[in-house]
């Protein structure tokens, strides 16, 4: 139980109960919005294209697939708009990049472009709120709920946690738009850092 949840379990739901709610959810979301938190460096995205021709070392392959999903990033994030909230994400990362952290910072960058910003930080701006381990992969809706996801060692998600004690959502809502406040945002960091960069070695 990390700190970060001041001795607060909640309520553990299967990938299956993960999904309906969160996609209820999701589009009833009202301010201050969808704050997401990501810390690992890397993860498996065995349902998704993209990552899989990623992880078979088919970089060019891999990136046009994510190219080729323009309009459904900007059909998802007009949505977003025409339902009057907005989606914000904090991203730390560490140095030298792991493969698929490399890889997802395209997806993020792609993300960015249609409206769903992602600003960077570097582990520094983190290391003293983890003194009980690294910090969980946390997103509030709103003020109504908070998820934990829950992955296995190989970096699949499994499982999730939610709470749905307000007062717990929104304090851990203003930490993640604190880093948010502190980080640099995502296109520019990743045409600095990411743009030149051969493709990867491998997963």
């Amino acid at each position: 139980m990390h700190d970060l949840f001041a001795g607060a379990p909640g309520e553990r739901l299967s990938l299956g109960e993960y999904w309906a709610d969160f996609e209820q959810r999701f589009w009833a979301i009202t301010a201050p919005g969808f704050w997401k938190l990501e810390r690992q460096q890397t993860f498996k995205e065995p349902g998704d294209d993209g990552w899989q021709a990623f992880a078979a070392g088919r970089w060019t392959e891999s990136l046009g697939i994510l190219d080729g999903r323009r309009a459904e990033f900007a059909d998802y994030y007009r949505g977003i708009a025409e339902r009057g909230f907005h989606t914000r994400r904090v991203r730390v990362v560490e140095k030298p990049f792991t493969p698929y952290l490399q890889w997802e910072l395209h997806v993020l960058r792609l993300r960015h472009e249609y409206g769903g910003l992602t600003r960077v930080v570097g582990p520094d701006r983190v290391s003293g709120y983890e003194a009980s381990g690294p910090l969980p992969e946390i997103y509030t809706l709103g003020s109504d709920v908070m998820y934990e996801a829950i992955y296995d060692d190989d970096g699949v998600l499994t499982a999730a946690q939610r709470w749905l004690d307000r007062d717990l959502v929104v304090r851990c809502q203003r930490f993640v738009a604190d880093l948010y406040r502190d980080g640099e945002p995502l296109d520019e960091f990743f045409d600095r850092e990411v743009a030149s960069l051969e493709p990867p070695g491998g997963q």
